[in-house]
Protein backbone atom coordinates (compact mmCIF):
# COMPACT_ATOMS: atom_id res chain seq x y z
CA UNK A 1 0.00 0.00 0.00
CA UNK A 2 2.89 2.44 1.04
CA UNK A 3 4.99 1.60 -2.11
CA UNK A 4 1.53 1.78 -4.50
CA UNK A 5 1.06 5.32 -2.85
CA UNK A 6 4.33 6.44 -3.43
CA UNK A 7 4.51 5.06 -7.17
CA UNK A 8 1.26 7.13 -7.51
CA UNK A 9 2.73 10.26 -6.64
CA UNK A 10 6.18 9.51 -8.49
CA UNK A 11 4.07 9.57 -11.65
CA UNK A 12 2.74 12.88 -11.40
CA UNK A 13 5.06 15.99 -12.36
CA UNK A 14 5.52 18.35 -9.70
CA UNK A 15 7.95 20.68 -10.72
CA UNK A 16 8.11 23.68 -8.86
CA UNK A 17 6.83 25.44 -11.48
CA UNK A 18 4.21 23.47 -12.87
CA UNK A 19 1.30 24.40 -10.52
CA UNK A 20 -1.36 22.21 -12.65
CA UNK A 21 1.24 18.98 -11.56
CA UNK A 22 1.59 20.21 -7.80
CA UNK A 23 -2.01 20.94 -7.25
CA UNK A 24 -2.51 17.33 -8.79
CA UNK A 25 -0.57 15.78 -6.51
CA UNK A 26 -2.08 18.27 -3.91
CA UNK A 27 -5.47 16.38 -4.42
CA UNK A 28 -3.93 12.99 -4.67
CA UNK A 29 -2.42 13.10 -1.27
CA UNK A 30 -5.53 14.70 0.55
CA UNK A 31 -7.60 11.74 -0.95
CA UNK A 32 -5.08 9.28 1.25
CA UNK A 33 -4.85 10.82 4.01
CA UNK A 34 -8.39 11.60 4.29
CA UNK A 35 -8.84 7.54 4.33
CA UNK A 36 -7.22 7.81 8.07
CA UNK A 37 -9.76 10.77 9.21
CA UNK A 38 -8.19 13.73 8.19
CA UNK A 39 -9.37 17.18 6.38
CA UNK A 40 -7.73 19.33 3.78
CA UNK A 41 -7.23 22.69 3.17
CA UNK A 42 -5.74 24.34 0.32
CA UNK A 43 -3.82 27.24 0.75
CA UNK A 44 -2.91 29.32 -2.17
CA UNK A 45 1.00 29.98 -2.60
CA UNK A 46 1.93 34.03 -2.09
CA UNK A 47 3.74 33.33 -5.55
CA UNK A 48 1.20 32.85 -8.18
CA UNK A 49 3.55 30.87 -9.99
CA UNK A 50 3.63 28.19 -7.88
CA UNK A 51 0.74 25.78 -6.61
CA UNK A 52 -1.28 24.86 -3.51
CA UNK A 53 -0.14 24.73 0.10
CA UNK A 54 -2.01 21.70 1.95
CA UNK A 55 -2.66 21.77 5.86
CA UNK A 56 -4.81 18.62 6.81
CA UNK A 57 -5.69 18.12 10.23
CA UNK A 58 -7.02 15.63 12.36
CA UNK A 59 -8.48 16.85 15.67
CA UNK A 60 -7.66 14.67 19.09
CA UNK A 61 -9.07 14.45 22.49
CA UNK A 62 -6.59 16.85 23.52
CA UNK A 63 -5.49 20.29 23.00
CA UNK A 64 -1.77 18.95 22.28
CA UNK A 65 -0.83 18.79 18.47
CA UNK A 66 2.18 17.48 16.35
CA UNK A 67 3.08 18.39 12.86
CA UNK A 68 4.49 16.47 10.23
CA UNK A 69 5.71 17.93 7.71
CA UNK A 70 6.99 17.51 3.95
CA UNK A 71 6.54 19.49 0.70
CA UNK A 72 4.47 18.59 -3.17
CA UNK A 73 7.47 20.08 -5.18
CA UNK A 74 10.54 18.80 -6.90
CA UNK A 75 13.24 20.03 -9.45
CA UNK A 76 12.42 18.40 -12.58
CA UNK A 77 10.66 19.72 -15.52
CA UNK A 78 8.44 17.32 -17.35
CA UNK A 79 11.12 17.78 -20.52
CA UNK A 80 13.53 16.41 -18.14
CA UNK A 81 12.09 13.71 -17.08
CA UNK A 82 11.24 12.41 -20.46
CA UNK A 83 14.89 13.32 -21.85
CA UNK A 84 16.29 11.37 -19.62
CA UNK A 85 13.54 8.66 -19.19
CA UNK A 86 13.72 9.14 -15.44
CA UNK A 87 10.74 7.57 -14.25
CA UNK A 88 9.46 4.70 -11.54
CA UNK A 89 11.95 2.19 -12.07
CA UNK A 90 12.90 -0.61 -9.37
CA UNK A 91 16.47 -2.30 -9.84
CA UNK A 92 16.71 -4.69 -6.72
CA UNK A 93 16.35 -2.55 -3.57
CA UNK A 94 15.95 0.74 -5.14
CA UNK A 95 13.63 2.48 -6.76
CA UNK A 96 14.91 5.16 -9.16
CA UNK A 97 12.00 8.03 -9.86
CA UNK A 98 11.50 12.08 -9.53
CA UNK A 99 10.97 12.63 -6.05
CA UNK A 100 11.38 9.34 -4.66
CA UNK A 101 13.94 10.33 -2.08
CA UNK A 102 13.09 14.05 -1.79
CA UNK A 103 10.64 14.51 -0.74
CA UNK A 104 7.76 11.70 -1.74
CA UNK A 105 9.45 9.12 -0.08
CA UNK A 106 8.99 11.16 2.85
CA UNK A 107 5.27 11.72 2.62
CA UNK A 108 4.97 7.87 1.92
CA UNK A 109 6.79 7.48 5.06
CA UNK A 110 4.47 9.96 7.16
CA UNK A 111 1.36 7.56 5.78
CA UNK A 112 3.19 4.72 7.04
CA UNK A 113 4.03 5.70 10.31
CA UNK A 114 0.14 7.36 10.76
CA UNK A 115 -1.42 3.49 8.98
CA UNK A 116 0.94 1.63 11.95
CA UNK A 117 -0.33 4.00 15.03
CA UNK A 118 -3.95 3.19 13.02
CA UNK A 119 -3.63 -0.42 13.13
CA UNK A 120 -1.63 -0.76 16.37
CA UNK A 121 -2.15 2.37 18.86
CA UNK A 122 -5.18 3.90 17.69
CA UNK A 123 -5.98 5.48 21.40
CA UNK A 124 -2.74 7.35 20.53
CA UNK A 125 -3.68 8.32 17.24
CA UNK A 126 -7.03 9.73 19.03
CA UNK A 127 -5.38 11.78 22.02
CA UNK A 128 -3.61 13.98 19.32
CA UNK A 129 -4.48 16.41 17.31
CA UNK A 130 -2.01 16.08 14.33
CA UNK A 131 -1.05 19.14 11.34
CA UNK A 132 -0.30 17.66 8.18
CA UNK A 133 1.59 19.85 6.08
CA UNK A 134 2.96 20.02 2.62
CA UNK A 135 4.83 22.86 1.07
CA UNK A 136 4.12 23.37 -2.50
CA UNK A 137 7.57 25.29 -3.52
CA UNK A 138 10.01 23.95 -0.95
CA UNK A 139 12.75 23.88 -3.47
CA UNK A 140 12.40 27.38 -4.54
CA UNK A 141 11.93 30.23 -1.70
CA UNK A 142 8.65 30.03 0.01
CA UNK A 143 8.48 32.23 3.26
CA UNK A 144 5.03 32.23 3.22
CA UNK A 145 5.19 28.35 4.15
CA UNK A 146 6.28 28.99 7.20
CA UNK A 147 3.52 31.64 7.95
CA UNK A 148 1.13 28.97 7.14
CA UNK A 149 2.87 26.57 9.82
CA UNK A 150 2.84 29.09 12.42
CA UNK A 151 -1.47 29.78 12.23
CA UNK A 152 -1.32 26.01 12.47
CA UNK A 153 1.05 25.13 15.32
CA UNK A 154 0.60 26.85 18.30
CA UNK A 155 1.98 26.49 22.01
CA UNK A 156 1.00 23.26 22.82
CA UNK A 157 2.51 21.64 19.97
CA UNK A 158 5.17 18.94 20.90
CA UNK A 159 7.08 18.51 17.65
CA UNK A 160 7.16 19.77 14.32
CA UNK A 161 8.65 16.13 12.52
CA UNK A 162 9.84 17.29 9.06
CA UNK A 163 9.84 13.80 6.53
CA UNK A 164 13.05 14.92 4.33
CA UNK A 165 15.24 11.96 3.87
CA UNK A 166 17.85 10.98 6.21
CA UNK A 167 21.72 10.70 5.46
CA UNK A 168 24.06 7.88 6.32
CA UNK A 169 27.44 7.49 8.26
CA UNK A 170 28.29 4.05 6.97
CA UNK A 171 24.91 1.98 8.23
CA UNK A 172 24.22 4.27 10.98
CA UNK A 173 20.92 6.99 10.24
CA UNK A 174 21.62 10.42 10.74
CA UNK A 175 18.93 12.63 12.16
CA UNK A 176 18.93 16.38 11.40
CA UNK A 177 19.34 18.48 14.17
CA UNK A 178 20.24 22.08 12.52
CA UNK A 179 20.76 23.23 8.91
CA UNK A 180 22.63 25.97 7.71
CA UNK A 181 21.00 29.65 6.83
CA UNK A 182 21.11 31.08 3.50
CA UNK A 183 21.11 34.49 1.94
CA UNK A 184 21.48 35.20 -1.79
CA UNK A 185 22.96 38.01 -2.55
CA UNK A 186 23.58 40.86 -5.76
CA UNK A 187 26.39 42.89 -6.36
CA UNK A 188 25.49 45.49 -9.22
CA UNK A 189 28.27 47.63 -10.63
CA UNK A 190 27.97 50.88 -12.45
CA UNK A 191 30.83 52.00 -14.17
CA UNK A 192 31.51 54.58 -17.21
CA UNK A 193 31.27 53.03 -21.19
CA UNK A 194 34.23 54.94 -23.02
CA UNK A 195 34.92 54.04 -26.88
CA UNK A 196 37.84 51.54 -26.20
CA UNK A 197 40.15 52.95 -29.22
CA UNK A 198 39.68 56.44 -29.38
CA UNK A 199 39.02 57.23 -25.03
CA UNK A 200 39.76 54.04 -23.31
CA UNK A 201 41.27 56.15 -20.79
CA UNK A 202 37.70 57.81 -19.76
CA UNK A 203 36.03 54.87 -19.28
CA UNK A 204 35.63 53.27 -15.60
CA UNK A 205 35.46 49.03 -16.52
CA UNK A 206 32.75 47.97 -15.01
CA UNK A 207 33.88 44.41 -15.35
CA UNK A 208 37.39 44.89 -14.14
CA UNK A 209 35.95 46.39 -10.69
CA UNK A 210 33.80 43.25 -10.68
CA UNK A 211 36.88 41.17 -10.56
CA UNK A 212 38.08 43.02 -7.51
CA UNK A 213 34.64 42.69 -5.70
CA UNK A 214 35.03 38.68 -6.73
CA UNK A 215 38.14 38.04 -5.23
CA UNK A 216 36.85 39.68 -2.04
CA UNK A 217 33.92 38.36 -1.44
CA UNK A 218 35.26 34.94 -2.15
CA UNK A 219 37.58 35.69 0.51
CA UNK A 220 34.99 36.24 2.94
CA UNK A 221 34.60 32.17 2.93
CA UNK A 222 36.05 31.00 6.63
CA UNK A 223 35.56 27.25 6.73
CA UNK A 224 36.53 27.80 10.16
CA UNK A 225 33.69 29.05 10.91
CA UNK A 226 31.53 26.95 8.58
CA UNK A 227 30.93 29.99 6.45
CA UNK A 228 30.97 29.90 2.94
CA UNK A 229 30.08 32.34 0.18
CA UNK A 230 29.57 31.04 -3.65
CA UNK A 231 30.31 33.30 -6.30
CA UNK A 232 28.08 32.10 -8.68
CA UNK A 233 27.17 34.02 -11.59
CA UNK A 234 28.53 36.51 -13.46
CA UNK A 235 27.45 39.16 -16.26
CA UNK A 236 28.44 42.17 -18.23
CA UNK A 237 29.27 44.21 -20.90
CA UNK A 238 27.98 44.16 -24.52
CA UNK A 239 30.40 45.13 -27.25
CA UNK A 240 34.32 44.57 -27.63
CA UNK A 241 35.32 47.78 -28.63
CA UNK A 242 33.41 49.50 -25.74
CA UNK A 243 34.45 49.81 -22.16
CA UNK A 244 31.98 47.82 -20.18
CA UNK A 245 29.93 50.39 -18.35
CA UNK A 246 27.98 47.82 -16.21
CA UNK A 247 28.25 43.86 -14.85
CA UNK A 248 26.28 42.16 -12.15
CA UNK A 249 27.70 39.71 -9.65
CA UNK A 250 25.39 36.83 -7.77
CA UNK A 251 25.56 33.94 -5.54
CA UNK A 252 24.77 33.08 -2.29
CA UNK A 253 26.38 32.45 1.33
CA UNK A 254 25.24 30.14 4.35
CA UNK A 255 26.15 29.54 7.93
CA UNK A 256 24.48 27.45 10.74
CA UNK A 257 25.26 30.59 13.41
CA UNK A 258 23.15 33.55 13.32
CA UNK A 259 25.55 35.88 14.71
CA UNK A 260 28.15 34.81 12.01
CA UNK A 261 25.41 35.00 9.79
CA UNK A 262 24.54 38.66 10.65
CA UNK A 263 28.06 39.67 10.49
CA UNK A 264 28.10 37.82 6.93
CA UNK A 265 25.61 39.63 5.90
CA UNK A 266 26.99 43.01 7.25
CA UNK A 267 30.27 42.55 5.65
CA UNK A 268 28.46 41.82 2.16
CA UNK A 269 26.25 44.70 2.05
CA UNK A 270 29.57 47.35 3.12
CA UNK A 271 31.00 46.49 -0.68
CA UNK A 272 28.10 49.30 -1.48
CA UNK A 273 29.95 52.71 -2.38
CA UNK A 274 32.57 54.17 -4.77
CA UNK A 275 35.12 50.94 -6.13
CA UNK A 276 39.07 51.09 -6.72
CA UNK A 277 38.61 51.19 -10.37
CA UNK A 278 38.52 54.72 -12.06
CA UNK A 279 38.66 57.00 -15.15
CA UNK A 280 41.98 58.09 -15.90
CA UNK A 281 41.07 61.26 -17.52
CA UNK A 282 39.29 62.71 -14.21
CA UNK A 283 39.07 59.74 -11.55
CA UNK A 284 35.58 59.21 -12.32
CA UNK A 285 34.81 56.08 -9.72
CA UNK A 286 32.97 52.31 -10.65
CA UNK A 287 29.70 52.57 -8.36
CA UNK A 288 29.11 49.17 -6.51
CA UNK A 289 25.08 48.50 -4.85
CA UNK A 290 25.16 45.34 -2.77
CA UNK A 291 22.02 44.30 -1.61
CA UNK A 292 20.05 40.42 -0.30
CA UNK A 293 17.80 39.17 -2.09
CA UNK A 294 16.32 36.51 -0.33
CA UNK A 295 17.03 34.97 3.21
CA UNK A 296 15.96 31.92 5.05
CA UNK A 297 17.49 32.30 8.43
CA UNK A 298 20.11 29.60 10.19
CA UNK A 299 18.87 27.04 12.45
CA UNK A 300 20.97 26.19 14.95
CA UNK A 301 21.86 23.90 17.56
CA UNK A 302 19.14 24.12 20.24
CA UNK A 303 17.97 22.82 23.55
CA UNK A 304 14.19 21.85 21.77
CA UNK A 305 15.72 19.93 18.74
CA UNK A 306 18.23 18.53 21.56
CA UNK A 307 15.33 17.06 23.70
CA UNK A 308 13.72 15.53 20.41
CA UNK A 309 16.78 13.90 19.58
CA UNK A 310 17.46 12.33 23.03
CA UNK A 311 13.87 10.61 22.52
CA UNK A 312 14.59 9.26 18.90
CA UNK A 313 17.81 8.00 20.20
CA UNK A 314 16.37 5.94 23.39
CA UNK A 315 13.75 4.63 20.53
CA UNK A 316 16.43 3.35 18.21
CA UNK A 317 18.34 1.83 20.99
CA UNK A 318 15.42 0.14 22.25
CA UNK A 319 14.78 -1.31 18.63
CA UNK A 320 18.90 -2.40 18.61
CA UNK A 321 19.36 0.78 15.80
CA UNK A 322 22.16 2.75 15.99
CA UNK A 323 20.86 6.65 14.85
CA UNK A 324 23.14 9.68 15.35
CA UNK A 325 22.62 13.02 14.79
CA UNK A 326 23.54 15.76 11.59
CA UNK A 327 23.77 19.28 11.03
CA UNK A 328 23.33 19.38 7.59
CA UNK A 329 24.44 22.60 5.15
CA UNK A 330 21.02 21.98 2.84
CA UNK A 331 18.01 23.90 4.05
CA UNK A 332 14.27 23.01 4.68
CA UNK A 333 11.17 23.57 5.89
CA UNK A 334 12.72 23.33 9.69
CA UNK A 335 14.31 26.49 8.88
CA UNK A 336 11.32 28.06 9.08
CA UNK A 337 9.65 26.51 12.40
CA UNK A 338 12.91 25.67 14.90
CA UNK A 339 12.35 28.67 16.89
CA UNK A 340 8.62 28.58 17.05
CA UNK A 341 8.44 24.41 17.94
CA UNK A 342 10.27 22.16 18.66
CA UNK A 343 11.37 20.70 15.11
CA UNK A 344 13.43 17.71 14.05
CA UNK A 345 14.41 16.60 10.66
CA UNK A 346 16.02 13.59 8.68
CA UNK A 347 12.71 11.40 9.30
CA UNK A 348 12.20 10.62 5.68
CA UNK A 349 13.12 7.07 4.19
CA UNK A 350 16.92 6.52 2.84
CA UNK A 351 18.25 6.72 -0.53
CA UNK A 352 20.12 9.19 -2.45
CA UNK A 353 21.49 10.88 -5.78
CA UNK A 354 18.38 14.02 -4.82
CA UNK A 355 18.12 16.37 -7.38
CA UNK A 356 19.97 14.01 -10.13
CA UNK A 357 18.35 12.58 -13.42
CA UNK A 358 21.19 11.80 -14.98
CA UNK A 359 22.08 8.27 -15.78
CA UNK A 360 25.44 7.02 -17.60
CA UNK A 361 26.05 3.84 -19.07
CA UNK A 362 29.41 3.16 -16.93
CA UNK A 363 27.33 4.31 -13.66
CA UNK A 364 29.33 6.63 -12.92
CA UNK A 365 26.01 8.90 -12.90
CA UNK A 366 23.09 7.73 -11.45
CA UNK A 367 19.45 9.06 -10.75
CA UNK A 368 17.46 10.27 -7.62
CA UNK A 369 16.39 7.15 -5.68
CA UNK A 370 15.11 5.49 -2.38
CA UNK A 371 15.61 1.99 -1.40
CA UNK A 372 12.53 -0.12 0.16
CA UNK A 373 14.85 -1.71 2.85
CA UNK A 374 14.47 1.44 4.83
CA UNK A 375 10.99 2.19 4.95
CA UNK A 376 9.51 -0.09 7.77
CA UNK A 377 12.85 0.55 10.10
CA UNK A 378 12.37 3.76 9.86
CA UNK A 379 8.50 3.92 10.11
CA UNK A 380 9.16 1.98 13.44
CA UNK A 381 11.83 4.08 14.62
CA UNK A 382 9.56 7.23 14.47
CA UNK A 383 6.48 5.21 15.30
CA UNK A 384 8.44 4.34 18.99
CA UNK A 385 9.54 7.81 19.29
CA UNK A 386 6.44 9.21 18.72
CA UNK A 387 4.85 7.12 21.36
CA UNK A 388 7.60 8.22 23.49
CA UNK A 389 6.85 11.68 22.84
CA UNK A 390 3.49 11.76 23.61
CA UNK A 391 3.68 9.89 26.81
CA UNK A 392 6.76 12.35 28.08
CA UNK A 393 4.35 15.42 27.62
Amino acid sequence: MTLEFLRSMVAINSYTANPTGVNQLARLTAAQFEALGFTAEFIPSANPAYGNHLVMTRLGRSNRSIGLVSHLDTVFPPEEELSNAFHWQIEGDRIYGPGTNDIKGGTAMMWLVLTTLCAEEPEVLDSVTWKLMWNSSEECFSPDFGDVCRRHLDSRTMAALVFESEDRCGSDSLLVVARKGRATWRVAVKGRGAHAGGKHEHGANAIVQAGDLVERIAGLTDYARMLTFNVATISGGTVLNRVPHETVIEGEFRTFDPEIYNKAKSDLLALTGSGIVRSATDGYPCQVQACVLTESRPWPRNAQTDRLFSIWKAASEELGMVVDSQERGGLSDGNLLWDSVPTLDGLGPWGDHGHCSERSADGTKLPEYVEISSFVPKALLNTVAILKLTTAQ
